[in-house]
């Protein structure tokens, strides 16, 4: 049977207007965190998404992890269907005007511990290292995942660990939301017939008939938009207000 909606029509239906408000809300309200330095960190986390996941679910698509609806796509690049890419993009642009509904302050050195640097890598890295254990049958999805984005969480764990657990309420928060949000079209796409998720691959475990893989998927990316974009601009701020020869001296690790 042919889904109710084209995966464009999702798009148009359930992406697209949550965009259009939340961007209208970040524009209008004064207090909004809508500044240069969090939109040209939103510019370069939009290239970096689709190079990084882009490989990953051109993988997992032909595995048969996931697959589509009768009649729903535009057309495919590689394996992935053009309104996939598509998504690459607005869910990080949704997840951003989130984020910039709650100012983040960025009062805190960039100086944190050497220990604290080590603890975020080896937490990330660990996330990896359990997502190797799952590549096999049922928990391939889960392991797939897990082991694809330690790495973002070890980078972004080592540099700045310390700061998100202190700006960590308005980061949960802007994670929390959109996360929610995807999670329920997710499980109505679902419904649809929009894609359908393996029951081979996949633990069969579900959060009100959302598989739990999905749930994760939608959280971890989430998580890399908000605090990709919360470390992008602490760091920009604090550079700024560096004299430029401590400036010289950081880079050059003196």
């Amino acid at each position: 049977m042919t889904p109710p909606l084209s995966y464009l029509g999702f798009h148009a239906v359930f992406v697209l207007p949550a965009i259009a408000v939340l961007g209208s809300l970040a524009a209008w309200r004064s207090n909004a965190w809508l500044t240069r330095e969090g939109v040209t960190g939103l510019a370069i986390l939009l290239v970096l998404a689709v190079a990084y996941t882009t490989p990953w679910t051109n993988h997992m698509i032909p595995v048969g992890v996931w697959w589509y609806g009768e009649d729903v796509l535009v057309g495919r690049i590689w394996h992935t269907p053009i309104e996939e890419y598509l998504f690459f993009i607005l869910q990080p642009i949704l997840t951003a005007f989130v984020l910039f509904q709650f100012p983040v302050k960025t009062d805190r050195s960039l100086r944190i511990p050497a220990s604290h640097r080590l603890v975020g890598a080896l937490g990330g890295i660990a996330i990896c290292v359990v997502g190797w254990t799952l590549l096999e049958g049922q928990t391939y999805y889960l392991g797939s995942l897990l082991f694809w984005a330690g790495p973002i969480l070890a980078i972004q764990w080592s540099f700045g660990l310390t700061y998100l657990w202190r700006v960590r309420y308005p980061v949960s928060l802007a994670v929390a939301l959109p996360t929610l949000y995807l999670w329920v079209i997710d499980r109505i796409a679902i419904e649809w017939g929009i894609w359908a998720i393996s029951a081979v691959h996949t633990t069969g475990y579900e959060i009100a008939g959302l598989p739990i893989e999905e749930a994760l998927f939608f959280l971890s990316t989430n998580v890399f938009v908000v605090q990709g974009i919360v470390l992008y601009v602490w760091l920009i701020d604090r550079i700024d207000e560096l004299p430029p020869l401590e400036w010289h001296r950081r880079v050059g690790g003196n």
